[in-house]
């Protein structure tokens, strides 16, 4: 084998192929060489889920789910949910760079001129039930936005393009509040222009008569740390199918709500609400044990637990627990906790989790802070919702930049019949 070349032989037709390795990995196209005859298709690779096959390159997020490392744009996610504002963030992720006090003030404003919404859209969310699902109502609403702009299809041009990333991300807050909103038949709450990114989402969502409303700084802040946490995850669920989407030019409204309802599964972003119900289930401290057991027969699942990246903590995991007790200290205790605490503790110490390497990962917390906070739990999806969309339009921003990128068009392996006689429908038998 030469060097940074992967040597392999067909031991159907006896012919070696060299393959050039290339950042780790081997271009899926050049298993086409391999062949039988000439009037072969050639090799391909099967890979369900997209479990070991990059599809894009990306300098957004860096992930070492065996070491639990999260990086955006090269900065430790603790250091940023230390340091950082959540818009902040979103101009790292967008820009590259973190952004100097001018750029963040301009930046801050520039969002803040962007928080409404058209009146026209506001009808559009009153035509839902009062019961219909907030994560339903927003990603209607927002694939709406599109006929609201249409000049975003023109996605090939980059003014264009940030133009509406900036609307995107102002505009999310405000669509999910008024959706909390409509489903208790209160009035909407426009923004306010005084408040920042996350008080103004509170604002939006919880003022009644009050002349102002003043967000407990701790509980903003908990919010804007959280909002940080789930910003961007490398190509999830979620982000995969914003590419995807992206792939086809459509423009950027479509594209972050055919995201929003792959997020919007039970697995994805609907898992934070699955361990609330777990713990629930488990009801006290002390039925823990029990419970682990049955986890261990397969009766139930560990909500909350494992990752299909993490080997090790999730470390966003570790900022939720610190960021906990900070908002308990306000909103008083919660007995879930008390719960959940024993149940990680349990499972961090015997061998059937630690050799399966399940680990806290980031919905195990964050779910019992959201409920603490005061927001119920069918808005649990949106508020993650909220801050991915920053990564999405990152994601997007970036594909669109890649020369290498086509539309997206995975392969088949055809498993179905070959070709086949037609039979007449008086002959066809039941």
């Amino acid at each position: 084998m030469t060097q940074d070349r992967l040597l392999v032989t067909d031991t159907r037709t006896g012919r070696q192929y060299e393959l050039p390795i290339t950042d780790g990995t081997i271009h899926a196209t050049d298993l086409r060489q391999i062949k039988v005859s000439d009037d072969d298709f050639g090799l391909m690779s099967y890979d369900p889920a997209y479990l070991n096959t990059a599809s894009c390159r990306s300098s957004i997020t860096f992930i070492d789910g065996g070491k639990g490392i999260l990086r955006y744009r090269g900065y430790p996610i603790e250091v940023l949910a230390e340091h950082c504002s959540f818009l902040e963030v979103a101009w790292l992720l967008l820009n590259g760079e973190l952004p100097a006090q001018e750029e963040l003030d301009s930046w801050v404003a520039l969002v803040k001129k962007h928080v409404l919404i058209h009146e026209t859209t506001k009808k559009f969310l009153e035509g839902f039930r009062y019961d219909a699902h907030p994560m339903g109502m927003l990603i209607s609403t927002v694939a709406a936005l599109s006929t609201v702009y249409p000049d975003a299809k023109n996605v090939h041009d980059p003014q264009v393009r940030r133009k509406h990333i900036v609307r995107l991300i102002a505009k999310m807050p405000t669509i999910t509040a008024y959706c909390y909103r409509h489903r208790f038949g209160l009035p909407y709450v426009y923004p306010d222009p005084e408040l920042g990114y996350t008080e103004n989402f509170m604002n939006m969502l919880w003022r009644l008569l009050e002349p102002k409303y003043i967000a407990n700084p701790v509980l903003a802040r908990a919010l804007d740390i959280l909002f940080i946490l789930h910003a961007d995850h490398e190509q999830n669920c979620s982000t995969s199918t914003m590419r995807t989407v992206g792939s086809s030019l459509a423009d950027p409204y479509v594209s972050v709500a055919a995201a929003a309802a792959a997020l919007s599964g039970p697995l994805h972003g609907g898992a934070n609400e699955q361990v609330l119900h777990m713990l629930d289930e488990i009801g006290s401290k002390d039925k823990v044990p029990a419970y682990i057991e049955r986890v261990k027969r397969g009766e139930v699942r560990l909500m909350g637990f494992g990752h299909r990246v993490y080997k090790n903590y999730d470390p966003r995991a570790k900022i939720i627990k610190r960021t906990a007790d900070e908002v308990f200290a306000v909103t008083g205790y919660n007995s879930k906790i008390e719960i959940a605490r024993e149940l990680e503790r349990i499972a961090l110490e015997d061998e059937y989790f630690v050799k399966r390497k399940l680990y806290p990962n980031v919905d195990f917390y964050s779910g019992i802070i959201y409920e603490a906070m005061g927001f119920e739990p069918r808005l649990f999806t949106v508020l993650f919702a909220i801050p991915r969309v920053v990564g999405w339009l990152a994601q997007w921003d970036e594909l669109l930049r890649d020369p290498e990128q086509k539309i997206a068009r995975p392969r088949q392996i055809y498993t179905g019949h070959a070709e086949r006689r037609f039979v007449p429908i008086q002959d066809r038998k039941k």
